[in-house]
Parts: structure tokens; C-alpha cells; sequence
């Protein structure tokens, strides 16, 4: 469980007024004080993350947000940080109490149901005042069977609150781990290309190639981690044995030439897609990561907009997790001289760091989303569909890669009948 990345699980957001009982309602279900409770309007600013195991969910991301009804310029920052959350929330608790379900509900339900957020409503504090016949039948018009409870009383509200979710959380929405799904069989040798570079992390390796090693255990299939100068030597070793090559996308070109698969590192494809011959099938850990957490079919289409790139035209880049970016920055550097390069124009790079949205992205040509080991699906999807409603091409790093290294076709080859 602890080893288990924000990324791979389901974001459950609590929702509602301020002092609703929206942290006391989450310090219960977690069996711990995540967040102050007191009776101050508006003590929950940032939203607040715990990580926990729910079986059988398996592993969650609580977030509780700050209320909805905040005031005043702070407040107004407050429910922005609220609704960015939304983006990344896989499922929703709508917290209400006596008062009464009026206007800030029901926005929420209907931002709820556009963004496709399955949800549940508790009514707290039942123990004061039970909610009118009228309340109960207007809540029920968006969700069927609130639960009644009291934070401050119900000595088995955390039973209460779990079997709720058990029993609402569509088993589509229980994240999938295994990044390798259809790709590879038992017993196939596969091989992965991991480059030791200035960006590799000292004395480990990074997550998209710790997620696939385990997925390729996971499949009882045989992992080959080799650094790209020993490639060609593994692979006349295997001979005919290997299924796919993996590779860093920054290697792809060096690694194009075996039988089977090699996953390469994006930044290794050059060297990669030159040695692996074209019997065996490649690709990159960001392209699995786009098939994982994205749309590979867009990506794929927006990877090829970058042929109607013009002079001057603005080109926004997604990084999901936060860093010091060093010389030689896969974001900052080698991606934009890559598709200057290939375009032969001069273009314009912006960049959103971690989490949430780009405030305004109607002025760029295109959107490149890193691998997203570091976020979950559904914030990648909310980008995904925010351009979408722009008509914005949107890609990845991978992708983005293989086709300014002309190799793009061969690179989606493992993937060919998701992407045609």
C-alpha cells in the first residue's frame, strides 16, 4: 500500500459548504485527524490529500476541499482550488446538512454529472435536525438513498461511510496498474532500454520503469534491463526470443531493429530504433503510459499536428511532477529543439508544472502532456477533453518524440488496431 503512487489511485473528493462537517466526515473515514475541525467558517484553505487502503477498492486518494461557499477575495482563490480538483476526482461525497440543499449543491451535482463524476450525498449532523420530506425528495432528484448521519454521534459512521462507497464506486474507476495489458503473454522475453543519463535519479531508476518491470512480472513474462550500449549484445544473446524492445524515447532511433518487443526510455529511441530490427516490435515507457492514463488515439493524432505547425505559433507543456529542471531537461530543452528542428519554425513553449489546468489555452497549437506516471488518469482525460472542446491537438512526450525522430509509425506498431 505505501508504495502505491498518488497516480495509480482512486481520487475520492469531499464536496460542500463550509462547516458542513466535510473533514470531520474524512477524519472519520480514515481513522485519523487529516484535518482541523472547528466551527470557524472556512478553516479548510488548500485542499488536504490522505492516501489509504479501502479494501476492496484497494488504494485511495482523499482530498478534502474547502467549502464551496467561501467569501471574499481569498475565498473566491479558495473555490478555485476546489473545483481544479474536480479534474482529478475519479468519484465525489456531496457533504450537506439541515440546513438545507440549495443552490451550492446543486451547481455541484450538475458539475458533478457534466464531468461524469459518479457521486453519493451524506447529510450530516441529523442528530440536531433530520432533513425536511421536501429536502429528502429534492436531493433525491440527483442522487438516490442519501446517507443520514451524525459525525459527532454515530459510533459506526465509518462502516457506514466505507459500505457506502463500496457499494457506489463502479468497478471501472478502480485504477489498473498493469500498463502492459494485451501487449505481452506469459513466458515472452521482453527488454527494456534504460538509459543512465544526467536526468537519471542517483542509486534508483525511474517510475514508469519500475511500473513496467512489475507489469511484466506481474504477467509472468521475463524483464531484459539493459543500459542502450548493451542492447545489441542482450539481444543477439536472445536471439529470436524477444517479444517487444522498450526504450527511453530520447534512444529510439539507436534501438530500431529485433523479433518481438524493446521498451525503450523516449530520449533513447534514436539509438534504440537503430539497433532493434524491424521484426521485433518498439516502443517507449511514455507511449505504455499514454495507452495507461490518457487517450492513445488522440495523442497519436496530435502527435502528427505538429506537420501544420507555424512561425510564432505557441506550444503549451504539461510536467505533472515538480523539479528543478538540470541541462539537457527532456521539457525544457530536448523537446523543443526536437520539433524546431523537424519544422524548421521558430515556435514559442510555455509550461504548467504539477497539478491542475493552464488557465488560458485557446492561444496554443498544441499540447504536450508528459507520462503522467505522477498524476491519475482522470486529470490527464479532464486535458484531454478540455482541448478537445478547443479543437486543440494534444500528444505526449513519446509520441511527440517519435515523430520528430520519423518514427512514429513504428513506435505505435505494438498498439496499431487501438490507434487506426
Amino acid at each position: 500500500m505505501f508504495g502505491t503512487t498518488k497516480g495509480n489511485r482512486l481520487h475520492i473528493g469531499v464536496f460542500g459548504r463550509r462547516n458542513v462537517g466535510k473533514s470531520s466526515l474524512l477524519n472519520k473515514l480514515t481513522g485519523q485527524k487529516m484535518s482541523i475541525v472547528s466551527d470557524t467558517l472556512g478553516t479548510t484553505t488548500d485542499p488536504i490529500e490522505k492516501s489509504m487502503e479501502l479494501l476492496p477498492l484497494g488504494p485511495c486518494l482523499f482530498i478534502d476541499t474547502a467549502g464551496i461557499d467561501d467569501v471574499g477575495s481569498l475565498g473566491e482563490l479558495r473555490i478555485k482550488k476546489t473545483l481544479d480538483v474536480l479534474h482529478r476526482t475519479d468519484f465525489a461525497i456531496l457533504v450537506t446538512d439541515y440546513n438545507g440543499f440549495g443552490d451550492f449543491e446543486i451547481d455541484l451535482c450538475k458539475m458533478f454529472e457534466q464531468q461524469k463524476i459518479p457521486f453519493f450525498i451524506v447529510i450530516n449532523k441529523c442528530d440536531i435536525k433530520s432533513p425536511t420530506i421536501s429536502t429528502l425528495n429534492q436531493i433525491e432528484e440527483y442522487s438516490k438513498n442519501p446517507l443520514c448521519v451524525s459525525c459527532e454521534k454515530d459510533e459506526n459512521i465509518t462502516s457506514l461511510l466505507k459500505a457506502r462507497l463500496i457499494e457506489n464506486v463502479p468497478d471501472d474507476l478502480i485504477p489498473t496498474t498493469n500498463v502492459l495489458n494485451g501487449i505481452i503473454n506469459e513466458n515472452d522475453d521482453v527488454v527494456l532500454v534504460v538509459p543512465i543519463d544526467k536526468e537519471a535519479p542517483k542509486g534508483r531508476i525511474i517510475l514508469p520503469q519500475v511500473q513496467t518491470i512489475r507489469s511484466i512480472l506481474d504477467l509472468n513474462a521475463k524483464a531484459h534491463v539493459v543500459k542502450e550500449t548493451q542492447l545489441k549484445s542482450l539481444l543477439n544473446d536472445l536471439k529470436e526470443k524477444t517479444k517487444i524492445v522498450i526504450t527511453d524515447s530520447q534512444a529510439f532511433k539507436e534501438v530500431s531493429c529485433i523479433h518481438h518487443i524493446v521498451i525503450t526510455d523516449s530520449q533513447a529511441f534514436k539509438e534504440v530504433s537503430q539497433i532493434v530490427p524491424k521484426n521485433i516490435l518498439l516502443t517507449s515507457f511514455s507511449i505504455i503510459f499514454a495507452r495507461n492514463k490518457g487517450d492513445l488515439k488522440t495523442f497519436y493524432y496530435g502527435a502528427n499536428a505538429v506537420d501544420n505547425l507555424k512561425d510564432n505559433d505557441n506550444i503549451l507543456i504539461y510536467e505533472s511532477c515538480t523539479h528543478h529542471p538540470i541541462k539537457d531537461d527532456i521539457a525544457r530543452e530536448k523537446i523543443p529543439k526536437l520539433i524546431q528542428k523537424y519544422t524548421n519554425k521558430k515556435l514559442n513553449f510555455d509550461y504548467h508544472v504539477a497539478k491542475g489546468f493552464e488557465d488560458n489555452i485557446s492561444k496554443y497549437s498544441l499540447i504536450i502532456q508528459c507520462g503522467g506516471c505522477m498524476t491519475n488518469k482522470k486529470e490527464i482525460l479532464s486535458r484531454i477533453s478540455k482541448a478537445n472542446e478547443l479543437n486543440i491537438p494534444i500528444t505526449n512526450y513519446g509520441l511527440v518524440i517519435a515523430k520528430c525522430l520519423n518514427i512514429l509509425n513504428r513506435a505505435i506498431e505494438p498498439f496499431l488496431c487501438e490507434v487506426i
